[in-house]
């Protein structure tokens, strides 16, 4: 049973009820238009009369929802051509990750972690997903990985390779969208890592040994050895970078 006192100060803290502006109720419904998939990146909207026609409600209601959604980079705005859904701007992103990366003292420990937060989950994903085609595209970039390192290649570009076509067998867009925004950045930081690793005898063959320990479980469709397996390899890579 609560006491009066804490219903008196529970009271306090309740704001009034107030009905949702109309354009907040726009701008709720092309947001979820977008979510659903109805509109995509590039497609026209409706012109603000043609709207507010549809939506029974006030043309100053439109503009005003129009204009917060372009402060919010969903739209596009073009005197005299439309008002169109914005392209998802992935340089962006890379960039300032690259900026960061550069400049930050403990941000490669942080990616690694982030590595780990990402592709563990896809791992399991994978090995529940994956085609015969993105299975044939891991094993080709490891068969490249083992030439690279035969060839005395730290060979990176075979590593993101896998990882990459892991990301894709997750059948998640955002994941694969993120991996592409930072394809660049990560492609540099493996060589580094591998640079690094390689100064150890042996490590070659272990990268190589644990890639394709990932691969037979996402293979074979076990997510819970693929999880583990691709934890085990991120967790080694980020302790013998930062013992």
């Amino acid at each position: 049973m609560i006491s009066g006192e804490g219903c008196e100060s529970a009271a306090m803290n309740l704001k009034p009820v107030k009905t949702k502006k109309v354009y907040e109720e726009i701008i709720e419904q092309v947001k979820n238009l977008i979510a659903d998939g109805t509109l995509k990146p590039g497609d026209r909207l409706i012109p603000e009369r043609e709207m507010a026609d549809r939506l029974q409600v006030g043309r100053s209601a439109v503009r005003e929802a129009y204009r917060a959604l372009e402060a919010m980079g969903i739209i596009d705005i073009r005197q005299g051509e439309g008002t169109f859904i914005k392209e998802v701007n992935t340089d962006m992103l890379a960039e300032t990750l690259a900026l960061m990366l550069a400049t930050e003292k403990n941000t490669m420990r942080e990616f690694l972690e982030l590595r780990k937060i990402l592709e563990v989950g896809a791992a399991g994903l994978a090995a529940l997903r994956c085609t015969d085609e993105e299975v044939i595209k891991m094993a080709g970039a490891l068969a490249q990985m083992e030439e690279d390192i035969k060839a005395g290649d730290v060979g990176q570009q075979a590593d993101w390779q896998f990882h990459y076509a892991i990301a894709e067998a997750t059948r998640n867009s955002l994941l694969v969208l993120l991996m592409d925004s930072i394809r660049d950045t990560m492609s540099r930081l493996l060589k580094e890592a591998r640079d690094e690793l390689y100064r150890t005898p042996g490590t070659p063959q272990r990268l190589l040994k644990e890639h394709y320990e990932i691969f037979e479980a996402v293979k074979n469709g076990h997510d819970v050895k693929a999880q583990k397996a691709m934890y085990d390899h991120l967790d080694r890579v980020e302790k013998a970078l930062f013992p």
